[in-house]
């Protein structure tokens, strides 16, 4: 999405309806910082108050995505273009999730197995040396768990039995056995146990290369 294109049009249709940018905070309930931000291209409003800012500004979702005014013959395939951006966007949002799990997993992990080496073979008294093991482990398992959350909110885990893809509890992903982001569970659709790859697309196509994370 072109935040500086939607943050002018905003500020174009705002100001064509004769309203501050505080009136229009204000009408949203949310600060009139928020809405500069909007109209200088440093964010996006929330889907949440989306259609709400439409109504006030008499356009649609499909305009304030697009930051233009659409023709009638043109929607549609403005349409198409504006969901497929939005759908890149979550793609990549959600390999930087997966890009962090690695980044806060794997450094981790290493000083968990580090500190209990030391704690095995440097000489040291009884009770430092089972604080360091406990600590150890408290690293290890903390950080693992904030791994699990991070790779079980980014993209889809696929049923290898009905092929439905969905996205799993957290208790779910976290218990369930697994080789890398392959995970071993219950499909919430055909109810049948199979190993479940990950994937960062929702949709499943046969005939276009599906984007699977290992």
């Amino acid at each position: 999405m072109d935040q500086i294109k939607i943050g002018k049009f905003i500020a174009s249709c705002r100001k064509e309806k004769g309203m501050t940018q505080a009136y229009l905070a204000e009408k949203l309930g949310i600060s009139d910082r928020a809405v500069s931000k909007w109209e200088t291209g440093k964010s996006l409003p929330d889907t949440g108050i989306m259609l709400e800012l439409c109504e006030l500004l008499n356009i649609n979702v499909n305009e304030l995505l697009s930051g233009e005014k659409i023709m009638t013959e043109t929607y549609n395939k403005k349409a198409e273009e504006n969901l497929l951006q939005m759908r890149k966007e979550v793609e990549e949002k959600d390999r930087q999730l997966l890009s962090l799990e690695i980044l806060i997993g794997v450094p981790a992990t290493v000083a968990g197995i580090v500190l209990c080496f030391v704690a095995s073979f440097v000489e040291m008294s009884t009770a430092l040396r089972i604080i360091l093991i406990v600590f150890a482990m408290l690293i290890i398992f903390t950080f693992a768990f904030i791994a699990v959350g991070i790779e079980q909110k980014a993209g889809y885990y696929e049923c290898q039995k009905c092929h439905d893809r969905h996205v799993p509890t957290y208790w779910q992903t976290n218990l369930a056995m697994h080789k890398g982001r392959t995970r071993y569970m219950k499909c919430p659709v055909c109810g049948e146990w199979s190993w479940q790859k990950k994937y960062l697309t929702k949709e499943r196509s046969d005939d276009t290369p599906v984007k699977i994370i290992r």
